[in-house]
């Protein structure tokens, strides 16, 4: 006996909004599971179609056609994990305009009051229904998103903040297990991953345990003598704590090679993003830039910044408190078209950087920045913090506002009280 299909498919009565006009007519619905995409259009004004497709690649592309047959322009989706990537893509590569919204339980802890339904049974057919007709009245507002050709781009380097994010923690294992041999070489370098403590530590794991000759492998440049790194370099030596030492030091080389094939990824991609662009040349960064560093920096910023100025047009690298990263991290979650937003207001809003103001009854109830995920809000705080001191036009606003207004308050989660 043959099994008959889950996939949804069925007709339902459409209740259009009394007193609207319909700003999208020919707009689809579409709510995205692990298992089944429910799709909703309306081919007229009383009726709509739902019907279910897979999540396979075959499914995607007959999701598109259905769609294309129903003479549809522009499709809203619900942003479900990263479940909705691929049909975006291919949506948009079959040159329908896509709109999406992010779900009322979104992560980032802010919901979509747009998308909420008001009480009753729920389903992937009904949130379908519910999102077509929302995009059918205008009254869905799209997530933004950077243009096409920088998506690539920002995700290797979404990837590579992970990667360096993973490397943290083994460099911590290193130095606990050296406290644990009674190893003060967080004391006698600033850096254990640097040059100096590197070489120590690799010089420790091939058996060398005289203090003079491993304070002899510092850097010329190293604050303190080799007596004094000599003193905090006398252990216990414990086998157990050299194991997870040497475990610790694999896991960083490991990931610090796969930060290595990262950086040449980036800028094998970076090269094909745009290459009939000019961006000219480069203007020389002050003498303070100049001297800034970061461990976790790409191998060649300059090449970096040659790249950025020829995708955006601009270098905004030489703006003060901001870095080859930091302009790398605004320009790749923020694209190069501003039209998206209407006004800097909108723009600062979005970052997550301007106060949400709530009044009623002309009572000011609240006047604080919301929590956000936003990397390029980040950034712009980066940035700020790093120029609030600085000899610029930047610093002097910061510090006339602050005489004025007083020091900015920071906001501290209530601490977790102390077991007896």
């Amino acid at each position: 006996m043959r099994r008959k299909s889950k996939r949804t498919k069925g007709i339902e009565q459409a209740h259009p909004f009394d007193g609207m006009s319909k700003v999208n007519p020919q707009a689809a619905g579409v709510d995205i599971g692990a298992e089944e995409i429910v799709v909703c259009v309306a081919p007229n004004e009383t009726t709509q179609l739902v019907r279910g497709f897979g999540n396979y690649t075959v499914d995607l592309h007959a999701i598109a056609d259905w769609l294309t047959e129903h003479k549809i322009k522009t499709v809203a989706m619900e942003s479900t994990g990263v479940y909705w990537i691929p049909l975006f893509e291919v949506l948009e590569k079959r040159g329908f305009e896509c709109l999406l919204t992010l779900a009322p339980h979104a992560s980032a802890g802010v919901s979509s009051r747009s998308l909420r339904r008001v009480a009753g049974r729920k389903s992937d057919v009904t949130d379908g229904q519910w999102i077509q007709t929302l995009h059918n009245y205008g009254l869905l507002e799209s997530s933004f998103r950077p243009q096409a050709d920088l998506i690539a781009l920002r995700s290797l380097l979404r990837h590579r903040r992970s990667l360096v994010d993973h490397r943290s923690p083994h460099i911590q294992h290193m130095q606990k297990a050296l406290l644990q041999m009674n190893v003060q070489l967080s004391q006698a370098v600033s850096d254990v991953s640097g040059v100096t403590g590197q070489a120590i530590i690799r010089a420790i794991l091939s058996g060398v345990r005289d203090p003079k000759m491993l304070a002899s492998l510092r850097e010329p440049g190293c604050k303190k003598s080799e007596a004094e790194i000599g003193k905090a370099l006398t252990g216990t030596w414990r086998e157990e704590h050299l194991f997870v030492l040497k475990q610790a030091v694999v896991l960083y080389d490991f990931y610090t090679q796969q930060i290595f094939e990262c950086d040449e990824e980036i800028e094998r991609m970076y090269a094909e993003t745009r290459p009939d662009w000019d961006g000219g040349e480069l203007q020389p960064l002050s003498t303070r830039k100049r001297n800034s560093h970061s461990k976790n920096a790409r191998y060649d910023t300059e090449k970096i910044r040659q790249h950025l100025k020829r995708v955006s047009g601009v270098d905004i690298s030489l703006v003060d408190g901001f870095g080859v990263s930091l302009a790398q991290t605004v320009i790749m979650e923020c694209g190069t078209d501003m039209s998206k937003f209407p006004t800097e207001k909108h723009y600062s809003s979005w970052l997550g950087v301007a106060p949400k103001h709530e009044i009623s009854g002309g009572k000011v109830l609240k006047n604080t920045t919301l929590r956000t995920k936003n990397r390029a809000g980040q950034a712009f705080r980066m940035a700020a913090q790093s120029v609030k001191k600085a000899d610029c036009a930047f610093g002097v606003l910061y510090r006339r506002l602050r005489a004025g207004w007083g020091q900015p308050r920071q906001r501290w989660r209530q601490p977790m009280p102390l077991r007896e």
